[in-house]
């Protein structure tokens, strides 16, 4: 990703009203991101529970889009993030909506997918070892691109038909 400001960051989001843009926290290492090395941004709002937030690049843009955990527990024992596709705990996977951008989501129209709870997966397809023993290990470099292609599909749904509600 490119490196980015706070004030780029805020003005990515495409899903945000002004009050939600005027409470966005950002992560304490902010100023320390590796931005060459990052896929995808994500985090969960220190400040605000159940929220989190994901920026990718989406046709050459930085996209932001503002999420919420749902709450609850499940009672599986485990689970698998749709972004990273690590197997983990089910307490460590939760669902994440996010209002779509545009008259769309002026309507209530959002989508969801499961996600790692933390918002690291970025960190986990990094890692070395699969997180449980039924994973295929694929080469990093392509779990890598995988996420991140998922990242940027996933903030590409939250942008289409924006909008174009009939």
């Amino acid at each position: 990703m490119r490196p980015l400001t706070e004030d780029d960051v805020r003005s990515s989001f495409v899903n945000a009203s002004p009050d939600e843009l005027r409470i966005v926290a950002l992560p304490t290492d902010f100023l320390l991101a590796d931005w060459d090395h990052l896929d995808f941004f994500a985090w969960r709002d220190p400040r605000t529970r159940g929220r989190g937030y994901v920026l990718a690049e989406v046709d050459g843009e930085t996209r932001g889009v503002v999420l919420r955990a749902a709450d609850g527990t499940s009672s599986a024992r485990s689970a698998m993030c749709n972004l990273c596709h690590t197997m983990q705990p089910a307490d460590q996977v939760a669902l994440f909506t996010a209002r779509k951008a545009g008259d769309a989501g002026d309507h209530g129209d959002s989508v969801g997918t499961y996600i790692c709870s933390d918002l690291s997966c970025h960190e986990n397809v990094r890692l070395a070892m699969p997180l449980a023993p039924s994973e295929m290990r694929a080469s990093v470099d392509l779990r890598i691109d995988g996420t991140r292609r998922r990242a940027e599909a996933f903030v590409g749904r939250v942008l289409e038909t924006a909008g174009s509600r009939r």
